[in-house]
């Protein structure tokens, strides 16, 4: 027997549950993982509300984890048990243990905690995804980054810095603006209000040519009147809620932009390119050019309180769930 948290219908944190359930057998190509981190991340909020839907309920929640293999199904080849192995985006996270499809995971460094790597999967293949394959990121290029003191926007500040593009980033508060000029940042805005004016004065009115924004409903319009002429805007969250009602001709009207609403699996679906993506990412930790900031540790039976936390932009860096 294991414990995991599932939800059995929509609703508020109060709808997770800890329960204790039969531990799974891995199938034809699964692998049965012993999790000894967790990631929390807004996409576990969007399944628990109902924004995103599950296959079916009951439901575990949680995409991001790292631990031990215990077993492996038919046919797995690449792990056997005792290995050392992480993953970003398989549903079913939030237990002590998980099976899980053998070719969505990776080994995982001996050098790298269990923590850190749950703490980086997801937000650091994101960052990777943003900065070197939606936007090939240019030195001397300057780039907007919401919620840049969160866990994706910190590994993006850190990252474009180590690529040698500056970051304009903005944050809800100054003690979270101090956080993202320590780990790259090179200016920082706190708040949305006027900002495309405040971005202007930074450019010398140029604009930039790329906002990343995961805040959502409450800063697209703002964040489109920040780019340049033909610039590119990268709405990768809901944080503030979904956007919807655009009208293309927006586009137009503010420089023919581009607009792009980019999702991780797409870009890691081939297994070639999940473990290019987590190569490079744990080259660069291992190298001390990116350090994984956990902010927030909660135990498994506390993943409400650590989804209450998230909700409530007072995070700073990654949250993880410890089993």
């Amino acid at each position: 027997m294991y414990r995991a948290i599932r939800i059995h219908g929509y609703g508020g944190p109060e709808v997770l549950q800890l329960e204790t359930l039969p531990t799974p057998v891995p199938g034809r190509g699964e692998i049965l993982i012993r999790q000894e981190a967790i990631g929390v991340n807004y996409i576990d909020i969007y399944f628990r509300t109902g924004l995103y839907k599950v296959p079916a309920l009951p439901a575990i929640l949680g995409m991001e984890g790292a631990g031990v293999v215990m077993a492996v199904g038919a046919g797995v080849t690449d792990f056997e048990p005792g290995d050392r192995v992480a993953y970003p985006t398989a549903l079913g996270g939030y237990g002590e243990c998980r099976t899980i499809a053998a070719d969505r995971v990776v080994p995982l460094p001996p050098d790298i905690p269990f923590d850190v790597a749950a703490g980086c999967m997801l937000r650091g293949l994101t960052a990777h995804m943003l900065l070197r394959e939606v936007h090939v990121a240019r030195p001397g290029e300057t780039i907007l980054v919401h919620a840049a003191a969160g866990g994706v926007g910190l590994l993006l500040c850190q990252w474009a810095r180590h690529l040698g593009v500056r970051v304009i980033g903005v944050v809800s508060t100054e003690e979270k603006g101090e956080l993202a000029r320590q780990n790259g940042a090179a200016d920082i805005l706190v708040g949305h209000d006027n900002l495309a004016a405040r971005v202007r004065k930074l450019t010398d009115g140029a604009m930039v040519p790329v906002v990343y924004d995961s805040v959502g409903k409450d800063t697209f319009i703002a964040s489109l009147d920040c780019l340049a002429p033909r610039g590119l805007m990268v709405s990768y969250g809901n944080a503030s809620g979904e956007v919807t009602g655009v009208s293309v001709g927006m586009l137009a009207t503010r420089g023919s932009l581009y607009l792009t609403r980019p999702g991780l699996t797409t870009y890691i679906a081939q297994r070639s390119a999940l473990l290019a993506g987590s190569r490079e990412l744990f080259d660069l930790i291992i190298q001390g050019v990116l350090t994984v900031r956990i902010g927030q540790r909660f135990a498994l039976a506390d993943a409400g309180a650590a989804q209450a936390a998230l909700e409530s932009r007072n995070t700073i860096g990654s949250t993880i769930l410890l089993p």
